[in-house]
């Protein structure tokens, strides 16, 4: 039995349909997305229902929670979300107003960079009196492409070895650019009372205590392990959280060794609890970039954004 997809007569599909799709799709709800679109619950309805018929087959399925998109949802979304953001920087005036377009821009951090960034860009957008709003979004890993590439997010913000690598061997055939915001370091983090507190921390020491690991998408190794792995050498790791607030926590009351960027301390609000010393190895320099799609280049919007948050970067390191 052929799986080839039913022929669509192009022509019978409204734009606008392909916009409901893509906000559903974004969204994962068709609630969510009918108030993103300015429109009613039924109409956002409505507008699926068109567009499954135009079709010949169902997008999304009901979910317990929101909407369920099929595999040809799925296949189907990066090349619409591609197109429709093409079509609207082409249509789209050549400038911005900061105080007058309200738009909604959406940044990917993970919670260090988040609660060390978050206060100076507040601050620089209440300056700007921007009418723009920022909404942060949680990032489970090191690759950020696909958030980039289906426009889930329009920057990424983190530390992106291998990625930056890519993008650097492509150079301007990359479909991303980059620009580095700020370096930091990584250091050993300990409770004010631990037992290796006040002695020196060698690697020895290092790999005999017990760990807390960090580990943004629940992989087991971090990239910490993976530095000790290259010398040879391996820690153990009696816990595994996804979020360096946790970790900094979680240390403040226990026995457990965990490793945290230098710059993120001050942020966590308990840094008077903690107690640092340098690694008895070197994991390498972590350089913070921020990441975003060529499309987004040279959009007015898009680069007063990436101007906004160099600037809360100087005023927060």
């Amino acid at each position: 039995m052929s799986s080839r997809s039913p022929a669509v007569n192009f022509r019978s599909i409204d734009l606008n349909l392909l916009r409901v799709f893509d906000a559903v799709m974004a969204e994962g709800s068709l609630t969510r997305a009918a108030t993103v679109l300015s429109i009613t619950q039924p109409a956002a309805s409505h507008a699926l229902k068109r567009l499954h018929d135009s079709l010949g087959e169902t997008l999304f399925a009901r979910a317990a929670v929101g909407m369920r998109p099929t595999p040809r949802a799925q296949a189907l979304w990066p090349v619409v979300r591609t197109a429709l953001s093409s079509l609207q920087h082409a249509l789209a005036p050549a400038s911005f107003d900061p105080r007058i377009d309200a738009i909604n821009f959406r940044i990917a951090m993970a919670d260090a960079t988040a609660a060390l960034l978050s206060p100076p860009l507040v601050r620089a957008l209440q300056g700007a009196h921007a009418a723009a709003s920022v909404r942060v979004l949680p990032l489970g890993t090191r690759d950020p492409r696909s958030l980039l590439e289906q426009g889930q997010a329009d920057l990424a913000v983190g530390y992106f070895p291998e990625l930056i690598a890519a993008l650097v061997a492509l150079g301007p055939d990359a479909t991303l650019r980059h620009a580095r915001l700020y370096d930091t370091r990584y250091v050993c983090v300990m409770r004010r009372g631990h037992p290796l507190a006040r002695k020196k921390l060698t690697l020895d020491t290092f790999c005999a205590a017990q760990h807390l690991g960090v580990s943004f998408s629940g992989r087991a190794q971090s990239l910490v392990d993976r530095a000790l792995a290259d010398i040879g050498r391996q820690r153990r790791t009696v816990l595994t959280v996804n979020q360096f607030f946790t970790a900094g926590r979680v240390v403040t009351q226990s026995d457990l060794l965990t490793v945290l960027p230098l710059s993120f301390l001050e942020a966590t609000g308990i840094a008077s609890e903690l107690v640092t010393r340098e690694l008895p190895f070197d994991p390498g320099a972590v350089h913070v970039e921020m990441v975003w799609h060529l499309r987004r280049d040279a959009d007015p919007a898009h680069h007063w954004l990436r101007e906004v948050l160099a600037g809360a970067v100087h005023a927060a390191t």
